[in-house]
């Protein structure tokens, strides 16, 4: 595992994957389940002093957010994480009362540093830096600068496309007294307008509304939060709404028993005891995979090279679609050269779990409705057009894969821009599972 001096000199790294991997485990290692640690707050001030180098200037896809953006932004995000949980209490989750004490005392700094960044003319920039810049007026000593910053946080926060960012201009508003009863209007609207929008376009009746509806949606700005900060709220920070309040959680599923002693039929099932335990951080990775690896990592970390691997051609490029590791039990998908879903194989992939329970091997339908019970919050739970349950606050699909004549279920873990299954997953993948 790396340390804070190694994370922080990958940053500017002259290699990209090198940098997007540091920057993952910024938010891995320094921010990791909404805490602070004591190299936290060092670290946000080394950061802070690295905005202004050209080399921030370069961009790339960086794990917790959709699309691209400059590390100069990526960065201000992070530090918009950390000004955010620098905010709570102790009993919050955030860590010793030390660890806090310095995080706070740091903002001030970080305050004077980030400032100039509130006007830059990158827009991604700018929203980074006056999301980041709210969230640290927390800090009483620099409540004086409400006043300069409040037009820009309704002007430019509450309008962004960022839902997180909308989120923060709202909360930081009320709470400087300002009404926003317009903007929570605003958001009710524009959220009743996508539901009905999807309604709409996946209606195969729906005709010239279908149409319309398809249309009207394409044309929507993507929302690019953080997944884990969709429709965030202090109350619901560590505990999930539960899809139905007044029903009974069903049991955890149970993985299928595994196919007899000496059994080696094409539909062997793997035993329990045949699999590798696996756990997966949202949005970070699952077992010993991380988003972002090359091939060539993923190799090394599992002991295997892949038995096949397939490339897609573009023009004259040539680009790694995905990659299968037998022993392992996984399916490797890549988006340009990079580790953007993991696809555990039913019969014989890793057992990961949540919350103990199995999510490999098991009945979908099972899996399914425990997960719709547990884990989601209300507008996470969309279908693909296969009917494969997709959990975007977990980034996570269940697939169904046939083993003989019954059905288990196929996790796939998946970074956002993996989310739209029809879109993003090879044909092999629907093919042959």
């Amino acid at each position: 595992m790396p340390d804070t001096p190694d994370i922080l000199g990958g940053v500017l790294a002259a290699d990209p994957a090198r940098r997007v991997r540091a920057v993952g485990d910024l938010y891995r290692l320094l921010l990791n389940q909404e805490q602070v640690f004591p190299a936290t707050a060092p670290a946000a001030l080394v950061l802070a002093c690295l905005l202004d180098d050209l080399r921030t200037l370069s961009e790339d896809r960086w794990e917790r957010r959709a699309g691209r953006r400059s590390l100069r932004a990526e960065l201000l995000n992070w530090l918009a994480s950390f000004a955010d949980i620098a905010r709570l209490d102790v009993e919050d989750g955030v860590g010793t009362a030390q660890s806090l004490a310095a995080a706070r005392t740091a903002r001030p700094i970080l305050h004077d540093r980030i400032a100039d960044f509130c006007d830059a003319d990158d827009p991604l920039v700018k929203e980074a830096a006056l999301a980041a810049t709210a969230l640290l007026l927390a800090d009483p000593a620099l409540a004086s600068s409400v006043p300069r910053y409040a037009p820009a946080v309704r002007e430019v926060l509450a309008v962004s496309a960022d839902s997180y960012y909308r989120w923060i201009a709202r909360e930081r508003l009320a709470a400087w007294g300002e009404d926003v009863s317009g903007l929570l209007t605003a958001e009710r609207e524009h959220r009743s307008a996508l539901a009905r929008a999807g309604e709409l376009a996946e209606d195969p009746f729906g005709g010239r509304e279908q149409e319309q509806a398809i249309r009207w949606l394409e044309e929507q700005p993507e929302d690019t939060a953080a997944p884990e900060r969709l429709d965030r709220r202090r109350e619901n920070r560590t505990a999930p709404i539960p899809a139905a309040l007044h029903e009974p959680a069903p049991v955890p599923p149970v993985a299928a028993r595994g196919s007899e002693a000496g059994y080696r039929g094409p539909w062997r099932i793997a035993r329990e005891e045949e699999r590798a335990e696996w756990t997966f951080t949202p949005y970070v990775g699952v077992g010993p995979l991380h988003f972002g690896m090359a091939l060539e990592e993923i190799a090394r970390v599992l002991g295997e090279g892949p038995a096949v691997s397939s490339c897609s051609h573009h023009g004259e490029d040539q680009q790694l679609d995905y990659a299968d590791f037998t022993r392992s039990g996984i399916r490797a998908l890549f988006h340009d050269g990079r580790l953007g879903c993991v696809a555990a194989d039913a019969l014989t992939g890793p057992q990961v779990r949540l919350d103990a329970a199995p999510l490999t091997g098991c009945a979908p339908s099972h899996v399914e409705d425990w997960l719709v019970h547990r884990t989601t919050r209300p507008g996470s739970l969309t279908y693909s057009v296969a009917g494969d349950p997709v959990f975007a606050d977990l980034g996570l699909a269940i697939r169904s894969q046939r083993a003989g004549d019954i059905i288990l279920s196929r996790p796939l873990f998946l970074l956002p821009d993996w989310l739209d299954l029809w879109h993003a997953l090879p044909s092999e993948e629907w093919n042959g599972s």
